[in-house]
Protein backbone atom coordinates (compact mmCIF):
# COMPACT_ATOMS: atom_id res chain seq x y z
CA UNK A 1 0.00 0.00 0.00
CA UNK A 2 1.32 3.44 -0.96
CA UNK A 3 1.26 5.99 1.85
CA UNK A 4 1.32 9.74 1.27
CA UNK A 5 3.81 11.29 3.69
CA UNK A 6 1.57 14.35 4.00
CA UNK A 7 -1.09 12.17 5.61
CA UNK A 8 1.25 11.22 8.46
CA UNK A 9 0.64 14.31 10.57
CA UNK A 10 -1.58 15.12 13.51
CA UNK A 11 -2.00 16.51 17.03
CA UNK A 12 -2.48 13.85 19.68
CA UNK A 13 -3.23 13.95 23.39
CA UNK A 14 -2.49 10.45 24.58
CA UNK A 15 -0.61 10.23 26.82
CA UNK A 16 0.45 13.85 26.26
CA UNK A 17 0.17 16.50 23.55
CA UNK A 18 2.16 15.34 20.50
CA UNK A 19 2.84 17.56 17.50
CA UNK A 20 3.76 14.95 14.92
CA UNK A 21 4.93 15.22 11.33
CA UNK A 22 7.79 15.93 8.97
CA UNK A 23 9.09 19.50 9.35
CA UNK A 24 7.50 20.18 12.69
CA UNK A 25 10.83 20.73 14.41
CA UNK A 26 10.41 24.30 13.18
CA UNK A 27 7.71 24.65 15.87
CA UNK A 28 10.08 24.05 18.81
CA UNK A 29 10.38 27.73 19.73
CA UNK A 30 6.63 28.32 19.50
CA UNK A 31 5.97 25.23 21.62
CA UNK A 32 8.38 26.48 24.29
CA UNK A 33 6.57 29.82 24.31
CA UNK A 34 3.25 27.98 24.69
CA UNK A 35 4.68 26.44 27.86
CA UNK A 36 5.65 29.85 29.22
CA UNK A 37 9.38 29.43 28.72
CA UNK A 38 11.52 32.48 28.01
CA UNK A 39 14.97 30.94 28.47
CA UNK A 40 14.95 27.16 27.93
CA UNK A 41 17.94 24.89 28.36
CA UNK A 42 18.25 22.40 25.50
CA UNK A 43 19.69 19.17 26.88
CA UNK A 44 21.14 16.61 24.50
CA UNK A 45 24.15 14.31 24.00
CA UNK A 46 27.56 15.34 22.64
CA UNK A 47 27.01 13.60 19.32
CA UNK A 48 24.03 15.79 18.49
CA UNK A 49 25.17 19.05 20.07
CA UNK A 50 27.15 20.24 17.04
CA UNK A 51 24.68 19.07 14.39
CA UNK A 52 22.42 21.39 12.40
CA UNK A 53 19.29 19.97 14.05
CA UNK A 54 20.38 21.42 17.42
CA UNK A 55 21.51 24.68 15.86
CA UNK A 56 18.13 24.91 14.13
CA UNK A 57 16.29 24.20 17.37
CA UNK A 58 18.11 27.05 19.11
CA UNK A 59 17.36 29.30 16.11
CA UNK A 60 13.68 28.36 16.36
CA UNK A 61 13.70 29.51 19.98
CA UNK A 62 15.39 32.78 19.07
CA UNK A 63 12.89 33.36 16.27
CA UNK A 64 10.13 33.02 18.86
CA UNK A 65 11.80 35.71 20.99
CA UNK A 66 13.36 33.31 23.48
CA UNK A 67 16.88 32.92 24.80
CA UNK A 68 18.28 29.38 24.71
CA UNK A 69 21.43 27.51 25.66
CA UNK A 70 22.69 23.96 25.17
CA UNK A 71 23.93 21.42 27.74
CA UNK A 72 25.39 18.22 26.29
CA UNK A 73 27.57 16.58 28.95
CA UNK A 74 25.52 13.37 28.85
CA UNK A 75 26.87 9.82 28.55
CA UNK A 76 25.22 7.19 26.30
CA UNK A 77 23.99 5.57 29.53
CA UNK A 78 23.45 8.74 31.61
CA UNK A 79 24.83 8.77 35.15
CA UNK A 80 24.02 10.72 38.29
CA UNK A 81 26.84 13.21 37.70
CA UNK A 82 25.34 14.14 34.32
CA UNK A 83 22.13 15.06 36.13
CA UNK A 84 23.98 17.05 38.79
CA UNK A 85 25.99 18.93 36.16
CA UNK A 86 22.85 19.67 34.17
CA UNK A 87 21.11 21.07 37.25
CA UNK A 88 24.11 23.33 37.87
CA UNK A 89 24.03 24.56 34.26
CA UNK A 90 20.27 25.17 34.49
CA UNK A 91 20.63 27.29 37.62
CA UNK A 92 23.73 29.15 36.39
CA UNK A 93 21.95 30.15 33.20
CA UNK A 94 18.75 31.27 34.91
CA UNK A 95 16.69 28.91 32.77
CA UNK A 96 12.96 28.39 33.13
CA UNK A 97 12.32 25.20 31.17
CA UNK A 98 13.92 22.19 29.53
CA UNK A 99 14.02 21.04 25.92
CA UNK A 100 14.73 17.29 26.11
CA UNK A 101 16.37 16.64 22.75
CA UNK A 102 17.76 13.38 21.44
CA UNK A 103 17.58 9.64 21.81
CA UNK A 104 17.06 7.80 25.05
CA UNK A 105 20.16 9.17 26.77
CA UNK A 106 19.42 12.82 26.05
CA UNK A 107 15.73 12.50 26.87
CA UNK A 108 16.27 10.57 30.09
CA UNK A 109 18.98 12.92 31.34
CA UNK A 110 16.89 15.98 30.46
CA UNK A 111 13.78 14.74 32.24
CA UNK A 112 15.80 13.89 35.35
CA UNK A 113 17.44 17.33 35.30
CA UNK A 114 14.02 18.99 34.95
CA UNK A 115 12.88 17.03 37.99
CA UNK A 116 15.93 17.84 40.10
CA UNK A 117 16.25 21.60 39.53
CA UNK A 118 13.72 22.18 42.29
CA UNK A 119 14.75 19.45 44.74
CA UNK A 120 17.12 19.43 47.71
CA UNK A 121 17.68 15.66 47.65
CA UNK A 122 19.85 13.33 45.55
CA UNK A 123 18.42 12.08 42.26
CA UNK A 124 18.51 8.47 43.47
CA UNK A 125 16.28 9.40 46.40
CA UNK A 126 13.49 9.39 43.84
CA UNK A 127 14.11 5.89 42.52
CA UNK A 128 10.87 4.19 41.53
CA UNK A 129 10.56 2.25 44.76
CA UNK A 130 7.61 2.46 47.12
CA UNK A 131 6.33 5.99 47.61
CA UNK A 132 9.62 7.80 46.89
CA UNK A 133 7.94 9.83 44.17
CA UNK A 134 5.59 11.45 46.68
CA UNK A 135 8.54 13.27 48.27
CA UNK A 136 9.13 15.40 45.18
CA UNK A 137 8.54 19.13 45.43
CA UNK A 138 6.22 19.28 42.43
CA UNK A 139 6.35 23.07 42.14
CA UNK A 140 10.08 22.81 41.57
CA UNK A 141 9.84 20.57 38.49
CA UNK A 142 10.72 22.52 35.33
CA UNK A 143 8.37 22.41 32.33
CA UNK A 144 9.53 19.94 29.67
CA UNK A 145 9.30 19.95 25.88
CA UNK A 146 10.56 16.70 24.32
CA UNK A 147 12.02 16.27 20.83
CA UNK A 148 12.96 12.65 19.99
CA UNK A 149 15.68 12.01 17.41
CA UNK A 150 15.56 8.21 17.43
CA UNK A 151 12.73 5.71 17.18
CA UNK A 152 13.28 3.34 20.06
CA UNK A 153 12.96 4.37 23.69
CA UNK A 154 9.77 6.40 23.46
CA UNK A 155 11.07 8.36 26.44
CA UNK A 156 9.32 11.44 25.08
CA UNK A 157 6.02 10.05 26.38
CA UNK A 158 7.36 8.53 29.59
CA UNK A 159 7.16 9.58 33.22
CA UNK A 160 10.53 8.13 34.18
CA UNK A 161 14.24 8.20 33.38
CA UNK A 162 16.81 5.42 33.58
CA UNK A 163 19.94 6.79 35.26
CA UNK A 164 23.04 4.75 36.15
CA UNK A 165 24.24 4.82 39.75
CA UNK A 166 27.97 4.62 38.99
CA UNK A 167 29.00 3.95 42.57
CA UNK A 168 26.93 0.75 42.65
CA UNK A 169 26.95 -0.09 38.91
CA UNK A 170 23.16 -0.22 38.82
CA UNK A 171 20.65 1.36 36.48
CA UNK A 172 17.85 2.94 38.48
CA UNK A 173 14.46 4.16 37.33
CA UNK A 174 13.67 7.70 38.51
CA UNK A 175 9.94 8.37 38.45
CA UNK A 176 7.45 11.14 38.91
CA UNK A 177 4.24 11.92 36.95
CA UNK A 178 5.45 15.46 36.24
CA UNK A 179 8.44 14.07 34.35
CA UNK A 180 6.02 13.41 31.49
CA UNK A 181 6.78 16.12 28.91
CA UNK A 182 3.87 18.51 28.45
CA UNK A 183 4.44 18.81 24.70
CA UNK A 184 6.27 16.51 22.30
CA UNK A 185 7.49 17.75 18.92
CA UNK A 186 7.98 14.52 16.95
CA UNK A 187 9.57 15.17 13.57
CA UNK A 188 10.59 11.96 11.73
CA UNK A 189 12.95 13.98 9.56
CA UNK A 190 15.29 14.28 12.57
CA UNK A 191 15.91 10.51 12.39
CA UNK A 192 16.98 10.45 8.72
CA UNK A 193 20.69 10.71 9.48
CA UNK A 194 20.77 7.77 11.90
CA UNK A 195 23.19 5.04 10.77
CA UNK A 196 21.61 1.73 9.78
CA UNK A 197 22.92 -0.16 12.82
CA UNK A 198 21.51 2.44 15.23
CA UNK A 199 18.21 2.47 13.36
CA UNK A 200 18.10 -1.31 13.74
CA UNK A 201 19.00 -1.38 17.44
CA UNK A 202 16.60 1.41 18.40
CA UNK A 203 13.86 -0.12 16.28
CA UNK A 204 14.29 -3.43 18.07
CA UNK A 205 14.05 -1.52 21.36
CA UNK A 206 10.67 -0.22 20.22
CA UNK A 207 9.68 -3.80 19.40
CA UNK A 208 10.80 -4.98 22.85
CA UNK A 209 8.66 -2.34 24.57
CA UNK A 210 5.56 -3.25 22.60
CA UNK A 211 6.19 -6.98 22.91
CA UNK A 212 6.88 -7.06 26.64
CA UNK A 213 3.85 -4.84 27.23
CA UNK A 214 1.74 -7.23 25.17
CA UNK A 215 3.03 -10.25 27.13
CA UNK A 216 2.69 -8.59 30.53
CA UNK A 217 0.25 -10.30 32.93
CA UNK A 218 -1.25 -7.01 34.09
CA UNK A 219 -4.68 -5.81 33.00
CA UNK A 220 -4.60 -2.80 30.69
CA UNK A 221 -6.61 -3.47 27.50
CA UNK A 222 -5.82 -0.08 25.95
CA UNK A 223 -2.08 -0.63 26.34
CA UNK A 224 -2.41 -4.16 24.99
CA UNK A 225 -4.20 -2.90 21.89
CA UNK A 226 -1.60 -0.20 21.31
CA UNK A 227 1.18 -2.79 21.66
CA UNK A 228 -0.33 -5.07 19.03
CA UNK A 229 -0.43 -2.34 16.41
CA UNK A 230 3.01 -1.09 17.42
CA UNK A 231 4.43 -4.55 16.72
CA UNK A 232 2.75 -4.67 13.32
CA UNK A 233 4.26 -1.31 12.42
CA UNK A 234 7.73 -2.59 13.32
CA UNK A 235 7.17 -5.63 11.09
CA UNK A 236 6.07 -3.48 8.16
CA UNK A 237 8.50 -0.57 8.42
CA UNK A 238 11.69 -1.33 10.38
CA UNK A 239 13.42 -3.20 7.54
CA UNK A 240 12.61 -0.35 5.17
CA UNK A 241 13.92 2.29 7.59
CA UNK A 242 17.18 0.35 7.96
CA UNK A 243 17.67 -0.30 4.25
CA UNK A 244 16.82 3.27 3.19
CA UNK A 245 17.25 5.87 5.90
CA UNK A 246 15.71 8.56 3.70
CA UNK A 247 12.35 6.74 3.51
CA UNK A 248 10.22 9.26 5.40
CA UNK A 249 7.17 7.02 5.48
CA UNK A 250 9.17 4.25 7.17
CA UNK A 251 10.84 6.77 9.48
CA UNK A 252 7.43 8.22 10.40
CA UNK A 253 5.86 4.86 11.13
CA UNK A 254 8.83 3.76 13.24
CA UNK A 255 8.62 6.95 15.27
CA UNK A 256 4.95 6.13 15.83
CA UNK A 257 5.84 2.56 16.84
CA UNK A 258 8.39 3.89 19.33
CA UNK A 259 5.90 6.26 20.93
CA UNK A 260 3.33 3.47 21.03
CA UNK A 261 5.78 1.17 22.78
CA UNK A 262 6.45 3.62 25.59
CA UNK A 263 2.72 4.27 25.90
CA UNK A 264 1.99 0.54 26.00
CA UNK A 265 4.52 -0.30 28.67
CA UNK A 266 2.31 1.38 31.21
CA UNK A 267 1.17 -2.26 31.30
CA UNK A 268 4.64 -3.40 32.34
CA UNK A 269 7.91 -4.67 30.89
CA UNK A 270 9.61 -7.99 31.60
CA UNK A 271 12.66 -10.21 31.47
CA UNK A 272 14.30 -8.57 28.47
CA UNK A 273 14.53 -5.27 30.30
CA UNK A 274 15.23 -6.91 33.68
CA UNK A 275 18.40 -8.35 32.10
CA UNK A 276 19.22 -5.43 29.77
CA UNK A 277 19.31 -2.89 32.59
CA UNK A 278 22.02 -4.63 34.66
CA UNK A 279 23.97 -5.54 31.52
CA UNK A 280 23.90 -1.91 30.43
CA UNK A 281 25.16 -0.81 33.83
CA UNK A 282 27.88 -3.47 34.05
CA UNK A 283 29.10 -3.41 30.44
CA UNK A 284 27.95 0.03 29.18
CA UNK A 285 26.35 -1.70 26.19
CA UNK A 286 23.65 -0.21 23.94
CA UNK A 287 20.25 -0.76 25.53
CA UNK A 288 18.34 -1.43 22.32
CA UNK A 289 20.96 -3.89 21.07
CA UNK A 290 20.83 -5.76 24.38
CA UNK A 291 17.05 -6.12 24.15
CA UNK A 292 17.35 -7.27 20.55
CA UNK A 293 19.83 -10.01 21.44
CA UNK A 294 17.99 -11.11 24.59
CA UNK A 295 14.55 -11.18 22.96
CA UNK A 296 14.30 -14.80 21.72
CA UNK A 297 15.89 -16.24 24.85
CA UNK A 298 13.35 -14.54 27.10
CA UNK A 299 10.47 -15.52 24.81
CA UNK A 300 11.54 -19.17 24.95
CA UNK A 301 11.77 -19.05 28.76
CA UNK A 302 8.24 -17.62 28.95
CA UNK A 303 6.78 -19.92 26.28
CA UNK A 304 4.60 -21.96 28.62
CA UNK A 305 2.44 -18.95 29.49
CA UNK A 306 2.66 -16.77 26.36
CA UNK A 307 2.30 -19.33 23.55
CA UNK A 308 -1.41 -18.72 23.01
CA UNK A 309 -1.19 -14.94 23.06
CA UNK A 310 1.77 -14.94 20.65
CA UNK A 311 -0.23 -17.18 18.32
CA UNK A 312 -2.99 -14.54 18.32
CA UNK A 313 -0.40 -11.85 17.69
CA UNK A 314 1.13 -13.82 14.82
CA UNK A 315 -2.30 -14.13 13.22
CA UNK A 316 -2.88 -10.38 13.50
CA UNK A 317 0.51 -9.74 11.93
CA UNK A 318 -0.36 -11.97 9.00
CA UNK A 319 2.43 -14.49 9.61
CA UNK A 320 2.05 -17.68 7.60
CA UNK A 321 2.65 -19.76 10.74
CA UNK A 322 0.32 -18.25 13.35
CA UNK A 323 1.89 -19.95 16.36
CA UNK A 324 4.52 -19.31 19.02
CA UNK A 325 7.16 -20.93 16.85
CA UNK A 326 6.02 -18.87 13.87
CA UNK A 327 6.41 -15.67 15.86
CA UNK A 328 9.79 -16.73 17.28
CA UNK A 329 11.06 -17.54 13.79
CA UNK A 330 9.91 -14.11 12.60
CA UNK A 331 11.95 -12.49 15.39
CA UNK A 332 15.00 -14.55 14.47
CA UNK A 333 14.61 -13.77 10.76
CA UNK A 334 14.15 -10.05 11.50
CA UNK A 335 17.29 -9.98 13.63
CA UNK A 336 19.27 -11.69 10.89
CA UNK A 337 17.96 -9.25 8.27
CA UNK A 338 19.03 -6.33 10.46
CA UNK A 339 22.46 -7.83 11.23
CA UNK A 340 21.69 -8.13 14.94
CA UNK A 341 24.11 -10.59 16.60
CA UNK A 342 22.65 -13.88 17.81
CA UNK A 343 24.41 -13.89 21.18
CA UNK A 344 25.85 -11.58 23.82
CA UNK A 345 29.30 -13.02 23.32
CA UNK A 346 29.41 -11.29 19.95
CA UNK A 347 29.38 -7.90 21.71
CA UNK A 348 32.01 -8.78 24.27
CA UNK A 349 29.83 -9.97 27.16
CA UNK A 350 31.05 -13.17 28.84
CA UNK A 351 29.72 -15.33 31.68
CA UNK A 352 32.06 -14.00 34.38
CA UNK A 353 29.35 -12.05 36.16
CA UNK A 354 26.51 -14.48 35.50
CA UNK A 355 25.37 -14.87 39.11
CA UNK A 356 25.48 -11.12 39.69
CA UNK A 357 23.44 -10.50 36.54
CA UNK A 358 20.79 -12.96 37.69
CA UNK A 359 20.55 -11.33 41.11
CA UNK A 360 20.36 -7.83 39.64
CA UNK A 361 17.64 -8.94 37.22
CA UNK A 362 15.35 -10.02 40.04
CA UNK A 363 15.88 -6.65 41.73
CA UNK A 364 15.09 -4.66 38.58
CA UNK A 365 11.53 -3.23 38.59
CA UNK A 366 10.93 -4.62 35.10
CA UNK A 367 11.07 -8.18 36.43
CA UNK A 368 7.69 -7.66 38.04
CA UNK A 369 6.05 -7.53 34.60
CA UNK A 370 7.54 -10.75 33.30
CA UNK A 371 4.83 -13.36 32.57
CA UNK A 372 6.67 -15.79 34.88
CA UNK A 373 8.29 -14.62 38.09
CA UNK A 374 11.82 -15.93 37.61
CA UNK A 375 14.37 -16.54 40.34
CA UNK A 376 17.92 -15.25 40.25
CA UNK A 377 19.12 -18.70 39.16
CA UNK A 378 16.56 -18.78 36.35
CA UNK A 379 17.61 -15.33 35.11
CA UNK A 380 21.21 -16.49 35.26
CA UNK A 381 20.28 -19.46 33.08
CA UNK A 382 18.59 -17.21 30.50
CA UNK A 383 21.64 -14.94 30.52
CA UNK A 384 24.04 -17.85 30.00
CA UNK A 385 21.95 -19.11 27.09
CA UNK A 386 22.15 -15.65 25.54
CA UNK A 387 25.92 -15.54 26.02
CA UNK A 388 26.36 -18.92 24.34
CA UNK A 389 23.65 -18.51 21.70
CA UNK A 390 21.73 -21.54 22.98
CA UNK A 391 18.17 -21.33 21.66
CA UNK A 392 17.26 -24.92 22.56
Amino acid sequence: MTVDIKSLSGNWNYPTAVRFGVGRAAEIGAACADLGMTNPLLITDPGLASLPMVTNAVASCEAAGLKAAVFSDVKPNPVGKNVDDGVAAYKAGGHDGVIAFGGGSGLDAAKAIALMVGQDADVFDFEDVGDNWTRVNEEGVAPILAVPTTSGTGSEVGRASVITDEANHVKKIIFHPKMLPTIVVADPELTVGLPAHITAATGMDALSHNLEAYCSPFYHPMAEGIAVEGIRLVKEYLPAAVSDGTDLVARSQMMVASTMGATAFQRGLGGMHALAHPLGALYDAHHGLLNAILMPYVLIRNKEVIADRLARLAAYMGLEDASFDGFLNWVLDLRAELNIPNDLGAIGIDDEKAELVGKMATEDPSSGGNPIQLSADEYTEVFLNAVKGDLS
